[in-house]
């Protein structure tokens, strides 16, 4: 029996199929993971800006009470060990890697001090607070600009087939607008989050330090569902050029829809990316092996944004498809994978 066509839909988005398509437009279009390797490279051999003495200022400070007891003088000792490492190994030169928009990076998470080469890196310290801040600030602005411009060449290549700089120049200075946008409005959400959920836990903390894991965990889960909606904002930005607002209605909109196998995505992105992380960062800082991490580590983490733009674009495709029918979209399975 022929079925009627104002009861037809397009396929659900399909998550191995998107997957592969996005590693295939990485694949023809390599040059893609220059940007993200440069990064990295920048951070490695780069210049080091680091604010040692601000932070031992601040842990003399702090960690100044009276030791009375045992514990407290091995939490003293923990604590000055702990932000001694900060001190030694902290680069405001990571405020290039901006979020949720930015340029993935290894070395970020690696903060490395010495190169396999004879040449250290040059460090500079910065003593004054205005001065850091500023600077951090100047950073993460540029980050989030090349960000931008690092995501729309993905989304380019792999939804459009288009990797020339000239069609997306023109909106390169309006997108980065409405990503700056997106990243005030994320950092706003988390402070109206975390300030009143602060304060909760440090009270249940003092009464029980049992209760207050236990809440600390339920906090942890209610921060990743209220987060989870929101991470297909930026895509929407790119592919579209929707405003942020547009951008983060239709992303709620999209992952209620489609919730199984978005979740599948996002769970396969992050399997992907932390596991083979480890693999990447297996070599030492002083070894040119490292390179190749570097390397595979800006592949993958292309091949999987590029696989994100694919499926929010199938799946954007499929929803106003089923939206225009004005019927009831069924259920998406797990096993439409």
């Amino acid at each position: 029996m022929k079925v009627p066509e104002a009861h037809t839909y397009q396929n659900p988005p399909a998550l191995i199929a998107s997957l592969r398509a996005g590693f295939d437009a990485v694949t023809r279009n390599i040059m893609l993971i220059l940007i993200p390797v440069i990064l990295d490279l920048l951070l490695w051999w780069g210049p080091h800006l680091k604010i040692s003495k601000l932070i031992q200022i601040f842990t003399n400070q702090m960690l100044s009470f009276p030791q009375q007891t045992p514990e407290a003088t091995q939490y003293i000792q923990t604590s000055r060990e702990i932000w001694q490492y900060i001190s030694d190994h902290l680069n405001l030169m990571i405020a290039l890697r901006s979020y949720p928009v930015g340029i993935p990076s290894l070395m970020v998470s690696r903060l490395p001090l010495r190169t396999p080469g004879i040449m250290q890196p040059a460090s500079w310290d910065i003593t004054n607070f205005w001065v850091g801040a500023g600077t951090w600030v100047l950073l993460a602005l540029f980050g989030v600009i090349t960000g931008t411009f690092y995501f729309l060449i993905v989304a380019n290549a792999s939804v459009k087939g288009n990797n020339k700089l000239s069609s997306f120049a023109t909106i390169w200075l309006g997108t980065s607008f409405q990503v700056i946008l997106l990243s005030l409005f994320f950092l706003l959400l988390l402070v109206v989050v975390s300030i009143p959920a602060g304060c909760i836990l440090s009270i249940l903390a003092l009464g029980s330090p049992a209760i207050g894991r236990i809440a600390l965990f339920l906090y942890g889960g209610g921060v990743i569902w209220l987060l989870f909606p929101l991470l297909f904002s930026p895509h929407g930005i790119f592919i579209n050029r929707n405003n942020v607002f547009v951008s983060v209605q239709k992303a709620v909109r999209i992952t209620r829809m489609t919730l199984p196998t978005t979740s599948l995505l996002f769970l396969s992105i992050l399997l992907l990316s932390q596991g083979l992380d480890i693999l990447w960062g297996s070599p030492n800082e002083t070894s040119w092996f490292a390179l190749l991490g570097i390397a595979g580590h800006a592949f993958i983490t292309t091949g999987l944004l590029a696989s994100s733009f694919i499926y929010y674009n199938h799946a954007d495709q499929w929803l106003q498809k089923v939206m225009a029918q004005h019927i009831q979209p069924p259920e998406v399975q797990v096993n439409q994978v």
